[in-house]
């Protein structure tokens, strides 16, 4: 395909202290095609009601509206039933759901929970919390000199104790792509469950949960082209039916007396309140843009940058990248420059119009054992050109000129 991607981006069009814009922080969120922008208005203008409670049209239109999208997403990650789609605001909330409902029912005292060192802080937190509360313990699993899970960790510390497998399928970081298959597979051996944050996987490669077997996969509709503000949750039915709601209140209840309540059946039954229908219609236009431009096309053109952008950063000799040697590795770039503080290196770019990510990147464990206190991150996606990666490397090469280093 060779398509001006530009053309369904007019935010990507403008400029930014009077450069061009080079959007270069895909990872924390995307921008919005105006296909997925006039779905949300068409929602808004057209047929704007609470889904599921009234048997008037609108109501209905609303409610079709938020169940295909359901069924949508269903079928774009491949799972067995729409029941088996929770709605939430972002995979953060997706992730506690799992840890408070999940979590909090099936572990016991002396149980054990692994995750990795990568986490992102919605992967990790929740754990640390729920193994507190139950007297569990929480492992970690390290990372090798290229970046990539130890697998002599996982075989050593994924036994029978273990009850929960949390790991995300790509870094948020490192841009490294974890074998989720494999390490579903050994979950399932010792009895485990395996938990996959895919906030990073979802919008950049196809992502089949029945093919990776896995038990949990948690995804936010912002990172891959559509608004803030909707989520999923995957769970394996059998595993949900099982569980007990995250939060309670209207529209997830089946009857609710002074002293007692039962509950509706999946997926109502994680959904209380009036949902985000304006988000499923955006989430909806995503998935079809998507699938338009195709995996194959994202892949390829996600590479390409990703490659353009390590060869010329490693000509430059004060630049130092963290996982850029792996060749399991998707569109992001992250690097220090010498005595330069990321924050100083993210506005000098900012200055020239190049938009990267700098902080610890909600992955505090994993900055310290890299033996960083932050790093700076770019990371690209479909839209972007050539010409991104250009302006970065332009921008890169003023930073300590600009910092009056030699």
């Amino acid at each position: 395909m060779n398509k001006n991607f530009l053309e369904d981006f007019p935010i990507l069009r403008t400029q930014m202290n009077s450069h061009p814009l080079a959007y270069l922080d895909n990872s924390a969120t995307t921008q919005k095609p105006e296909s997925v922008v006039r779905s949300i208005c068409g929602y808004y203008g057209g047929c704007n009601a609470n889904p599921h409670r009234g048997v008037y049209e609108l109501s209905q239109k609303s409610t079709k509206v938020y169940e295909d999208t359901r069924r949508k997403v269903a079928k774009f990650i491949n799972a067995k039933s729409a029941r088996e789609i929770i709605f939430t605001k972002n995979a953060t909330e997706s992730l506690n759901l799992v840890a408070y409902s999940y979590g909090l029912s099936n572990l016991e005292p002396g149980d054990e929970i692994l995750i990795t060192i990568a986490e992102h802080h919605s992967n990790l937190v929740p754990w640390q919390i729920v193994a507190r509360a139950k007297g569990a313990k929480l492992n970690y699993v390290y990372l090798t000199a290229d970046g990539n899970l130890s697998q002599a960790d996982i075989d050593a510390k994924l036994t029978p104790r273990t009850k929960i497998l949390a790991v995300t399928q790509i870094s948020n970081v490192l841009g490294l792509v974890n074998d989720v298959k494999t390490l579903a597979a050994k979950a399932h051996e010792v009895g485990a469950v395996i938990v996959v944050d895919g906030s990073q996987s979802v919008p950049h490669i196809p992502v089949d949960v029945q093919n990776l077997d896995a038990d949990f996969l948690a995804f936010s509709g912002h990172k891959m082209l559509s608004p803030m503000g909707i989520g999923v949750l995957y769970g394996k039915q059998k595993i949900l039916d099982a569980m007990p709601p995250f939060l309670t209140g209207g529209d997830m209840i089946e009857y609710v007396t002074e002293q007692e309540t039962t509950f509706a059946e999946l997926p109502q039954k994680f959904e209380a309140g009036t949902q985000n229908v304006g988000g499923a219609a955006g989430l909806s236009a995503a998935i079809d843009y998507l699938q338009n431009v195709g995996f194959d096309e994202i892949s390829r053109i996600e590479s390409d940058l990703t490659t353009l952008a390590i060869s010329e950063l490693k000509k430059i000799p004060y630049v130092e990248l963290y996982g850029c040697d792996a060749p399991n590795k998707v569109g992001i770039v992250t690097f220090n420059i010498r005595d330069v503080h990321p924050h100083d290196v993210a506005t000098i770019l900012d200055a020239q119009g190049v938009a990267i990510r700098a902080g610890h990147h909600c992955a505090q464990p994993l900055m310290k054992f890299l033996g960083v206190n932050a790093t700076c991150r770019a990371s690209f996606y479909f839209y972007n050109t050539r010409r991104d990666v250009e302006q970065l490397i332009d921008a890169v090469k003023t930073v300590r000129g600009v910092m009056h280093l030699a």
